[in-house]
């Protein structure tokens, strides 16, 4: 069986901390907590779990945090989370079994990252995450903000899935304020920085200065296919907002000299031309969305709601303005097998039961 070293950096988890490491301390072997300047009382709910605590002086620098954490590790793999991560009964189970099999020669282990729900709590946004890692082999976290371990050597993938359960608002300008110091400062970007750097400016409304950003990383020859794909999307949402709706449609256009439609890619195509009340348009390319090219295991962002949900909803209203109201209902049933639970499935069901009965569909 292969021995895990949980390596986590903390900073005022007091609320989540307990959650997270009641489910993680039955899956590894050791744990290193490394406190980065909490004054909540988080020490004291560490201590319940380790006497492997240690303090570190914030520098504006997450991949720094994490390495110094590896580097208390005494097992034979270091794994990370965040103190907002959770592991369900169910994953702990996988996870075990996982661990007592785990081939003696592999060096990196992915899992999947959950990071948003829906009304189930069903996850509607992963990625997979290099997670496990052989320690003392030179894996290090590389990137002041949004950290990655460069994957190398034999690398596994397992379906075991990591959910990131906020309980708190994200850290406000905290990352865009360290991209730009880094600028100022004339640090060199990869381009992975550069396209984070373009996705925050995006986030915080700095839609110019993100053009500029996600342009320039699109220029580089050597930025990850699934960065450049999303990229367009992310450039396409910046030109919609400054008004220049044919350069969005171009940049939308763009991510298909990178690899087939991606079912994001194709509901937003749908909504440029819903939105401009081009429904045959739009029908053409939410249809494309159900089998488009879903990237699950590489690392991509995957909204899962565009491979099945936001399609069938969207065309429901796509085909009941066209006044094909019968094929409008069966897309919003589609819809609900999708998500039972959703507000438009069961508003639209009031509808089209009002429609059939001859009465006010309003």
């Amino acid at each position: 069986m292969a021995s895990i070293s949980l390596c986590m950096i903390v900073k005022d988890e007091k609320e989540v901390l307990d959650r997270c490491l009641t489910g993680a301390e039955k899956l590894v072997d050791e744990i290193i907590i490394v406190d980065t300047g909490s004054k909540d009382g988080t020490e004291k709910i560490a201590e319940k779990y380790t006497d492997k605590i240690y303090y570190y002086p914030w520098k504006d620098d997450f991949a720094a945090a994490r390495n110094f954490a590896f580097e208390k590790a005494n097992m034979e793999y270091c794994m990370w989370l965040d103190a907002d991560d959770v592991i369900s009964e169910e994953n702990a189970a996988k996870f075990l079994k996982m661990k007592d099999t785990l081939p003696e020669d592999t060096d990196m282990v992915m899992l999947p990252y959950q990071t948003a729900f829906d009304e189930r709590g069903n996850p509607v946004f992963s990625y997979y995450r290099e997670r496990i890692v052989k320690n003392k082999r030179g894996f290090f976290f590389q990137g002041r903000v949004h950290e990655v371990i460069p994957p190398s050597g034999k690398i596994l993938r397992r379906n075991i899935p990591i959910e990131h359960r906020k309980k708190k608002p994200s850290a406000g300008e905290r990352n865009l304020r360290i991209y730009r110091q880094m600028e100022e400062e004339g640090t060199y970007f990869d381009s992975r920085a550069l396209y984070y750097y373009g996705r925050e400016l995006c986030a915080h409304a700095q839609y110019e200065k993100s053009r500029e950003i996600l342009e320039k990383f699109l220029k580089r020859k050597d930025g990850w296919i699934e960065n450049r794909i999303e990229a367009t999307r992310q450039l396409a949402f910046c030109f919609y907002q400054m008004g220049e709706e044919e350069k969005a449609l171009y940049s939308l256009l763009c991510a298909f000299q990178y690899d087939v439609p991606r079912g994001e890619t194709c509901c937003d195509l749908g909504k440029h031309f819903f939105d401009r009340e081009q429904y045959e348009q739009a029908i053409y390319w939410y249809k494309q969305a159900f089998t488009a090219k879903k990237e699950t295991e590489s690392g991509a962002f995957v909204q899962e709601d565009c491979y099945g949900f936001i399609p069938a909803i969207s065309l429901c209203v796509c085909y009941d303005r066209i006044g094909k109201q019968k094929l409008a209902e069966q897309y919003n049933e589609m819809a609900g097998r999708y998500r039972p639970d959703s507000v438009y499935y069961l508003k639209n069901k009031v509808y089209f039961q009002k429609y059939r009965q001859g009465g006010s569909a309003e």
